[in-house]
């Protein structure tokens, strides 16, 4: 009988050090860079958003590492880059941030295209608040590709969750 791997250091499979504070600062500035990114309009609709979906892996992954502080900055710096009502990112992140922290162990225990499914739910949810500051401040509702990028962004769940990894790895065999 084949036995199902469960997620990745739940079973002791991985042993992974603490990220150090500037390898988290710099992932989170290489996803700014990736979102500030200039886009043709026919391929902006599913850009993923690089800077939630990193909040969420070091919220699900090193919650004690990031937080609600962090997450609200990066959202008024988006909100600020953007051009965009100032609040309306810092508020989704906030609130992305306590979903990823809250559901963090849960979320550890699956493989990693069910951690995909709840990085999803998440990430929808963080878009649907992002509408409803949108629509209070007089916007039109822009149409559900408003949506892609939170269904691009939760399929690259498994590849940002491995490349992270790495530099982490790394460390971690050569201390053995």
């Amino acid at each position: 009988m084949k036995r199902t791997s469960l997620g990745d250091n739940i079973q002791g499979r991985e042993v992974l050090l603490p990220a150090r504070a500037g390898y988290v600062g710099l992932t989170l500035l290489v996803a700014l860079l990736f979102e500030l990114a200039p886009l043709p309009r026919w391929v902006a609709w599913a850009w993923p958003d690089f800077v939630a979906l990193m909040l969420v892996y070091w919220g699900v992954h090193q919650p004690h590492r990031i937080g609600l502080l962090t997450a609200w900055a990066a959202g008024l710096l988006m909100d600020v880059a953007g051009g965009a009502l100032l609040g309306q990112h810092a508020l989704a992140y906030g609130v992305l941030m306590y979903g990823a922290i809250f559901l963090h162990r849960r979320i550890r225990m699956f493989p990693l295209r069910l951690q995909a499914a709840h990085v999803a739910v998440l990430l929808v949810a963080e878009r649907c608040l992002q509408l409803l500051v949108r629509l209070a401040g007089g916007e039109e509702f822009p149409g559900f590709a408003f949506f892609g990028a939170s269904l691009s962004a939760a399929a690259l769940w498994p590849l940002l969750a491995t490349l992270v990894k790495v530099p982490l790895r790394a460390r971690a065999s050569e201390d053995v």
